[in-house]
């Protein structure tokens, strides 16, 4: 018997049972922590999973199964253009849809491989921190300015981080052989992809169409026709599934059919129909070989592999600072006002250092964020958090420092520490 490995289990057993014999059940602030976890979880569930996050799963599915991975990578080699290799790194998290675990296999590839230093760090650094899932849901949760100043702090970071790291080991890097990528054949002219990904995205955005503060004028009428504009884009949908996919005819127009009823009897839940064509749309794609296939397996993939993390983050962000509805959780809101509240430069670094060690699962800095913004978090550390954590965690360090060592890590995180304690000193004075 390995005694060594039993002491271990005996240990793991002993802490179990001593956090469960210490639980402090019954006490108010225990209780109302627990009630807090779970309203926050039935909260995103009736706002964000179905009209959000699963129109987002099947537009990351459309990224990762028609557009072609090496299509992308291979304008961030040494003999590409530079202003090409920066451009196209700068914005292949959005291209990609890939998160902060699946960003670390292909940096590795592609520094290896001969990809510049400066659009490799580029690529490290916007691959997850402009995954289009989380800009969606930033955008949707934390509001559209705090959304579109993580883009815009996204991509800036990586084309400023890129640059200074190749002007900084410009030496190490002259020897570096061009990365050469195998073309690949298109299936299909790239508009009809785009057209696709576009219908997607604007289904995408109307379902979700906020009710403005205003009730009149044209942002109101949009709200109002929200639905009307969803299902023509819908109609649109269909359409690119018979053309640009090749589905057969019958199945697709039944579907139409079968989610048209459903838009006439549940017109006062249109969650329903919304839901309808869903499902008809998972069978459609999922019963057809080829692409549709792998579009269906690959949003499955997404779904999965984000949807049980984003849950444990509901349930623990809930649990330790409370819901949006004003509740609060087991940490009291003044400590964390104490440490992170306002827009001085300690809170802003201390949320950037937070962020840069700290691990976040996919798309769960997203709810842990709500919770702390409610709490009494300023908005400008907020997004020094947001531009620091995606990319950057003590395991993903470790990996980053066995690809392009010691020294070129500890630049990496310093730059991107001191950048973003600086875009949140910026963006909270604003």
């Amino acid at each position: 018997m390995n005694w060594k490995e039993e002491h271990k289990k005996l240990l793991w057993i002993s802490g179990l049972f001593l956090f469960a014999y210490f639980l402090p059940v019954g006490t108010a602030r225990f209780d109302q922590a627990i009630d807090e976890a779970l309203a926050l979880a039935r909260w995103y569930a009736r706002e964000h999973v179905i009209l959000c996050l699963i129109p987002a799963f099947f537009i990351a599915g459309v990224i990762s199964a028609f557009i072609s991975q090496a299509s992308v990578i291979k304008y961030l080699g040494t003999g590409a253009k530079k202003w090409a290799a920066y451009t196209m790194a700068s914005v292949s998290g959005t291209i990609l849809a890939v998160c902060s675990c699946t960003v670390l296999p292909l940096f590795a590839s592609i520094h290896k491989r001969g990809a510049g230093l400066g659009p490799a760090v580029a690529f490290l650094y916007s691959g997850p921190a402009i995954n289009i899932l989380a800009i969606i849901l930033t955008a949707r949760i934390l509001g559209p300015e705090l959304g579109l100043a993580r883009v815009i702090g996204a991509v800036g970071f990586s084309l400023v981080i890129g640059l200074l790291m190749e002007f900084f080991f410009r030496n190490e890097e002259k020897s570096k052989e061009s990365l050469v990528i195998p073309e690949t054949e298109q299936s299909r002219p790239l508009w009809q992809t785009a057209f696709h990904f576009f219908v997607l995205v604007a289904i995408l955005v109307f379902a979700n169409w906020g009710k403005p503060a205003d009730g009149t004028g044209f942002w109101f009428w949009l709200w109002r026709s929200k639905w009307w504009i969803t299902g023509f884009f819908g109609i649109l949908f269909a359409i690119s599934l018979m053309v640009v996919l090749r589905l057969d005819k019958i199945p697709v127009l039944l579907s139409v059919g079968l989610t048209a009823v459903a838009v006439v009897v549940f017109h006062e839940h249109p969650v329903i129909p919304f839901m309808t064509a869903v499902v008809l749309t998972s069978i459609l794609i999922s019963r057809t070989e080829g692409e549709p296939q792998q579009w269906m397996a690959a949003t499955w993939d997404f779904t999965k592999q984000i949807l049980p993390l984003l849950a444990a983050g509901v349930l623990v962000a809930g649990f330790l600072l409370g819901s949006p509805e004003g509740g609060s959780g087991i940490i009291p809101a003044g400590w964390i006002s104490g440490l992170v509240g306002g827009n001085s430069l300690f809170a802003n670094f201390f949320a950037s250092i937070v962020g840069a060690f700290m691990y976040f699962a996919t798309l769960t800095e997203i709810p842990i964020l709500q919770g702390l913004i409610v709490n009494g978090m300023g908005k400008g550390p907020a997004l020094a958090l947001l531009l620091a954590g995606p990319a950057l965690s003590l395991p993903n360090m470790l990996v980053i420092r066995s690809v392009m060592g010691t020294k070129k890590t500890v630049v990496f995180v310093i730059l991107v520490v001191i950048m973003a304690t600086v875009a949140g000193l910026i963006f909270g004075a604003l």
